[in-house]
């Protein structure tokens, strides 16, 4: 008869506690963080959402440097745990080369640069989207907010 030690399972999925995004339209989710958004940000918000579509922006809202916020220009940006990265995320959890947002066309697109524990957004886990406004980005512990260009939608 096998022993206790024996049939415990040894190859465990780390599961990161993705929360559900059901009910949190993306509407809400930029609502409540213009809300939450001294004047300054509240202007900065409202420049990328009618602007030209050339720009965008992440604000971290759940996660070790939640109110970070960061600009996303026409020549994109990096994600990763690489001091180098645009996005700096300083967790063990990020990849050095996780993730880049990229201009593709009108739209931004978010990219998985083949990291260890993989990306998500809005709750679904990808290796390529086109962003719209109001998507939440999860990277390790890190849950971002995608804000764009109403003319970039799609």
């Amino acid at each position: 008869m096998p022993s206790a030690d024996e049939n415990r399972e040894l190859t465990s999925t780390l599961h990161l506690g993705l929360r559900s995004v059901v009910g949190n339209s993306p509407a809400d989710l930029i609502s409540e963080l213009i809300n939450q958004a001294s004047a300054e940000e509240r202007q900065i918000i409202d420049g990328v959402l009618s602007g030209d579509g050339n720009s965008a922006m992440v604000f971290i809202h759940r996660g070790a440097q939640k109110g970070s916020r960061f600009h996303v220009s026409a020549e994109g940006v990096s994600i990763g745990r690489s001091p180098e990265s645009s996005i700096f995320l300083d967790d063990v959890t990020v990849s050095r080369k996780h993730a880049s947002i990229e201009k593709v066309g009108t739209n931004f697109t978010f990219k998985d640069s083949g990291s260890l524990n993989g990306s998500y957004v809005n709750n679904e886990s990808v290796t390529e989207k086109v962003l719209t406004s109001g998507d939440e980005i999860q990277i390790g512990k890190f849950h971002l907010l995608f804000i764009g260009s109403k003319l970039g939608e799609k």
